[in-house]
């Protein structure tokens, strides 16, 4: 298993807890990465929105590219996937930044591709919103553009939205064939254009179980395409603790609700229903990405027996969030990956 962390460009991922003691700065970034390297963490995940959608959309949040430019400087070893958003990016002119990224960090730059979800943020910014199978299409293409300017000196594209007249692209980038695509998405037009253009591909966090069944029809779409393995990895939220109880009663209080968070609004008419429910929502609005789900809370031992079920399930990276972070992927280092 590969461990990698999401990068707080947010400032935390906890919606209850309003201070979490990780700031969104380029101090405790730099501080955090540069140790995580340190302690056996094999990547990071810098996520990319220009409005804060943990601690409210007035609050802080870094920048995904030049976050990572300066991470690729700084770091000799994590692998920096970073999120874009294919209507926020011209492909030319961000096949060439990437492209300097991953040289500024011999190679270790990946990106997370993803087909933007957030409308409202989009139209605060004045940018191109896509209707949900128009956006594979945009990024379908998207990636054709960069991949032919990574790949080819010069490049010629004309399509539906790009047109590109013997583009020039050098240096390319130091990763061979490529940096690696990831991307998630769980609606048929994501998983077929991941299947068929990504590299690897990131799920939300869910059980055992579940991921196996999602691996495999990945899997199988792979080899219908006659295209090679792929990389799988998950989201999720870890607890470790000595005792279980311990674990537990953390899980209980960054899940307890908080009426003055700025995105309760109505949320108790969204978790209308049966007690199940209700407390299943309550996890996965307190911790983003369905972090919860997996079930990465216990003591040491359990928390490595249930890495083991989703390794035996093909998982084969866990993109970890915790709070607060630093400590935590201290503690998370020293009971389970060392």
């Amino acid at each position: 298993m590969r461990y990698g962390f999401w990068a707080p460009v947010f400032g935390g991922w906890l919606r209850n807890v309003p201070d979490e003691g990780m700031s969104a700065t380029w101090d405790y970034m730099s501080r955090l990465c540069r140790r995580a390297e340190e302690i056996g963490y094999d990547l990071t995940l810098v996520a990319e929105l220009n409005l804060n959608d943990i601690k409210g959309t007035d609050q802080p949040a870094l920048d995904a590219w030049s976050t990572a430019a300066a991470l690729a400087a700084v770091t000799s070893k994590l692998e920096l996937m970073v999120a874009v958003r294919p209507n926020f990016h011209h492909p030319a002119l961000f096949a060439k930044q990437a492209a300097n990224i991953d040289n500024i960090s011999g190679g270790r730059l990946a990106l997370n591709v993803v087909s933007s979800w957030w409308a409202e943020e989009a139209k605060s910014y004045g940018l191109q919103f896509d209707q949900h199978d128009d956006r594979y299409g945009r990024t379908t293409e998207w990636l054709q553009v960069v991949d032919g300017l990574w790949s080819q000196t010069p490049f010629t594209h004309h399509g539906e939205r790009y047109q590109l007249e013997n583009a020039i692209c050098e240096p390319k980038p130091v990763s061979r064939p490529r940096p690696v695509i990831y991307a998630g998405g769980e609606s048929e037009a994501a998983k077929t254009l991941i299947a068929r253009h990504c590299d690897a591909y990131v799920m939300h966090g869910d059980a055992p179980e579940d991921i196996a069944a999602k691996i495999a029809d990945m899997k199988a779409r792979r080899e219908a395409m006659s295209l090679p393995p792929m990389q799988y990895g998950m989201a999720a939220y870890a607890i470790v603790r000595d005792t279980e109880d311990e674990a537990l009663a953390e899980q209980a209080r960054i899940t307890t609700l908080d009426p003055d968070a700025p995105g309760f609004a109505n949320f108790d008419q969204w978790i209308a229903g049966t007690e199940l429910e209700r407390e299943l929502k309550i996890q996965e609005y307190s911790v983003s990405n369905r972090g919860l789900r997996p079930g990465l809370v216990g003591t040491p031992a359990q928390v490595k027996a249930r890495v083991a079920e989703f390794e035996a399930a093909g998982l084969d990276l866990l993109l970890l969030q915790m709070s607060p972070q630093l400590e935590e992927m201290e503690r998370f280092s020293a009971a389970v990956i060392q």
